[in-house]
C-alpha cells in the first residue's frame, strides 16, 4: 500500500477488500494499533497503582475486549488516584487486591475459553468454534473491593462479552445492592462512570465508611520537672558557677503542681455494609498524690498542701519542707538534723553537724571537723576545707567547688574543680575538668570512671586513683567493723560492772545496736559476694576507666587484682583493663 493510501485509510478508513488469504484476514482482524503502548506496570512514584503482571488474567481480557470493540484504553488499577487514604492502608490493602482481582479475572477469563479457543483454532474446526461464540453471552459485571475493615469499597467493572448487555446505572446499583454496600457511597461517581466511555477496566473508589476513632486517654501536665538535670554547665573560660544548680525546686502553700486532662469518649464508625464500627473510650489516670499535696476542688489539679520543696518521688509528686538558715551553721542554730531539704546561706562551722533526708544545698565553705549527710544531693558553693576528720555523705551527687583533706562518700556522681588530699568513695564518675581540673595526692575510688585535667602533681606525691567494684559499700562495711569492734568494748566493759538498772538498760542498748550492726554487715556481704560474682562475668569495657589530660609521676592506678604505677609523665592518658592488665592509650 502507497504512502497516500495509508494516509486515506486512517482519515476515511479502509476499504473493503476480499483478501486472497484467509491467514492475511485473520491477521488484519486481530493486529492492534503500533501506536498503542504496552499495558503499563505501576509507576515506581505511585504506590497506590497496582502492578499488573505479563501473566495476568487481566491482561488476556483486555485483549479480548479490544478484538470485539477496538482500542481501549489499558487497565488503570490505582486505589487512591486523589491520595487522600492513609499510607499504611494502601500498603496493608495492595496485596490483597492482587490475589482477589487474579481470582476474580481468571474465574471470568475460564468463562470465555470457549471463545478464545474457537478464535485459534485449526482452519477445519472454524466453523464449529464461530458457533460456539455465537452462542456466549456474558453481560458487562461490576465487581467489588473492599477494605479489611469494611472502611472503603472500590469497584472495578469487566466489559461484556458478545452480545452481551453493557454497564448501566442500575446494573450498578443492583450489584451494590446484592454486596450490601450501601454507607458512604459516591452517587455522583457512580452515575458518571455508567455513562464513561472509559468505564472499563479501572478502579475507582465508590464508597468511604467512617472511620472509628478512639478516646484520648487522660495525661497529667506538669509544673514542676520529674527528673532534675544534674550536669553542670561549664563556660567558655572552663569555670563552673555553683550557685545556680537550681536543684531545689520551691513551692508554695496551694501553688498547683500539675493538673489533669480528662480522657475523651471514643467517635463510633460505619462500614460501608452499613455497620457500625465500635470505638474505646480514653482510659483515666491519677493525678499522682504524694505527701503534704492535695486535690484541688475541681478535680483535675493537684496543689501543695504546705510550702517547700517539690520532688517527684516514685510515682508520686511530694512536697518536701525546707529548712532555710540565713547564716551560718554555728552555735545559734547548733546541729541540724531535718527530714526534709536544707538551704544553708553560709558556712557550716567546724564541729557542726548537719544531716537531711532531702537535698544540702551550702552557699559558703564546708569547714574542718564538720559531718554533712545528704540523702539526696550535696551542692557546696565555696567548697569542702577539711583536716582530715571531714566526712561528707550524699544519697545522690555532690557538686562542690574544690575538696580538700576530706572523706566523701558520694553514691551517684562527684563533679568539683579540684582534689587536694582526699578519700573519695563513688559509686558513679568522679569528673574534675572545670577550673584547675586537678586530683593532687589521697585516694580517689570510683565504679564506674574518673576524668580530668590533672593527675598527682611534679612532685611526684603519691596519687591513688583506684576503678570498678562498689567503693561505698566496702566502706560502709569497713566503718560497720569498726564500729562494732567499739561496742564489743564498750559492752565487755560494762559487763565488769556492778549490776544496777542502769548497767541493764545500757547492755539492753548495747545489744540492739550490735544487733543491728550485725545485720546490716551481714547483708553487706552478701551484696559484695553477688558483686563479685557479677565483676566475674564483666567485660572489661565495663571495669573502669580513667581519662587525663596530664598524669605525673607517682601516680597509682588500680583496676580490680591488677595495678600500675606510673614511673614517669604521661599526656592524654587513658587507662583501661585490657587482657587482665592496666594499659595505657
Amino acid at each position: 500500500m502507497s504512502f497516500k493510501d495509508k494516509i486515506s485509510s486512517l482519515l476515511f478508513g479502509a476499504k473493503k477488500e476480499e483478501p486472497a488469504d484467509e491467514t492475511l484476514l485473520t491477521e488484519q482482524e486481530h493486529k492492534i494499533p503500533e501506536t498503542v503502548p504496552e499495558i503499563q506496570t505501576a509507576t515506581p512514584n505511585d504506590p497506590s497503582r497496582l502492578e499488573i503482571p505479563a501473566d495476568h488474567p487481566i491482561r488476556q481480557l483486555h485483549e479480548l475486549r479490544q478484538k470485539e470493540s477496538g482500542p481501549l484504553p489499558y487497565p488503570r488499577l490505582c486505589m487512591d488516584e486523589d491520595g487522600v487514604l492513609p499510607p499504611e492502608l494502601l500498603e496493608k490493602e495492595m496485596n490483597r487486591l492482587q490475589s482477589s482481582l487474579k481470582s476474580v479475572c481468571g474465574t471470568r477469563l475460564k468463562g470465555t475459553k470457549g471463545r478464545i479457543r474457537g478464535k485459534h483454532s485449526k482452519k477445519k474446526a472454524e466453523t464449529e468454534a464461530e458457533t460456539e461464540e455465537d452462542q456466549l453471552v456474558m453481560d458487562a459485571r461490576p465487581w467489588f473491593f473492599l477494605s479489611s475493615d469494611k472502611i472503603y469499597a472500590w469497584m472495578l467493572v469487566f466489559p461484556p462479552v458478545g452480545p452481551g448487555a453493557e454497564l448501566t446505572r442500575d446494573m450498578i446499583y443492583q450489584a451494590l445492592t446484592a454486596q450490601g454496600i450501601s454507607y458512604g457511597l459516591e452517587t455522583a461517581l457512580l452515575d458518571r462512570v455508567a455513562h464513561d466511555r472509559d468505564r472499563y477496566f479501572n478502579l475507582y473508589l465508590v464508597a468511604k465508611g467512617k472511620p472509628a476513632f478512639d478516646g484520648r486517654n487522660g495525661n497529667i501536665v506538669d509544673n514542676f520537672p520529674r527528673v532534675i538535670q544534674r550536669e553542670l554547665e561549664v563556660n567558655e573560660f572552663g569555670q563552673v558557677d555553683y550557685t545556680a544548680l537550681n536543684l531545689i525546686c520551691n513551692v508554695e502553700e496551694g501553688q498547683e503542681i500539675c493538673h489533669l486532662i480528662r480522657p475523651t469518649e471514643g467517635e463510633p464508625g460505619r462500614t460501608v455494609l452499613n455497620q457500625e464500627v465500635p470505638a474505646k473510650s480514653g482510659k483515666s489516670v491519677p493525678l499522682p498524690k504524694g505527701r503534704n499535696t492535695e486535690i484541688g476542688e475541681d478535680g483535675d489539679t493537684l496543689i501543695a498542701s504546705m510550702p517547700g520543696h517539690v520532688e517527684f518521688s516514685g510515682s508520686t509528686f511530694q512536697v518536701k519542707p525546707v529548712l532555710d538558715i540565713d547564716g551560718d551553721v554555728d552555735f545559734s542554730t547548733g546541729k541540724i538534723k531535718f527530714v526534709g531539704d536544707v538551704n544553708i546561706k553560709g558556712d557550716v562551722l567546724s564541729g557542726f553537724t548537719v544531716k537531711a533526708m532531702g537535698n544540702i544545698y551550702v552557699g559558703g565553705v564546708v569547714e574542718a571537723g564538720s559531718t554533712v549527710e545528704a540523702g539526696g544531693d550535696l551542692t557546696v558553693v565555696k567548697g569542702i576545707l577539711g583536716d582530715g576528720t571531714t566526712v561528707i555523705r550524699a544519697g545522690r551527687c555532690i557538686f562542690a567547688k574544690y575538696i580538700e583533706n576530706a572523706t566523701i562518700f558520694v553514691r551517684e556522681n562527684l563533679q568539683t574543680d579540684c582534689i587536694v588530699n582526699g578519700k573519695v568513695y563513688c559509686d558513679g564518675e568522679v569528673i574534675i575538668r572545670s577550673g584547675r581540673g586537678s586530683i593532687i595526692g589521697g585516694r580517689v575510688w570510683a565504679a564506674k570512671r574518673v576524668s580530668a585535667s590533672a593527675i598527682g602533681a611534679k612532685s611526684e606525691v603519691k596519687t591513688a586513683i583506684a576503678l570498678g567494684g562498689m567503693p561505698c559499700s566496702t566502706l560502709e562495711k569497713d566503718l560497720i567493723r569498726k564500729k562494732l569492734a567499739n561496742l564489743a568494748s564498750e559492752l565487755e566493759k560494762l559487763e565488769a560492772q556492778l549490776d544496777s538498772h542502769a548497767k541493764t538498760s545500757l547492755m539492753g542498748k548495747l545489744r540492739m545496736k550490735i544487733s543491728m550492726a550485725e545485720h546490716r554487715l551481714k547483708q553487706l556481704d552478701e551484696e559484695l559476694d553477688n558483686a563479685k560474682e557479677e565483676l566475674k562475668n564483666q567485660k572489661e569495657q565495663d571495669s573502669g576507666r580513667m581519662e587525663c589530660g596530664v598524669a605525673y609521676a607517682g601516680t597509682e592506678i588500680s583496676i580490680g587484682d591488677e595495678f600500675l604505677r606510673l614511673r614517669q609523665e604521661t599526656h592524654q592518658c587513658v587507662a583501661k583493663l585490657l587482657c587482665d592488665e592496666i594499659v595505657l592509650m
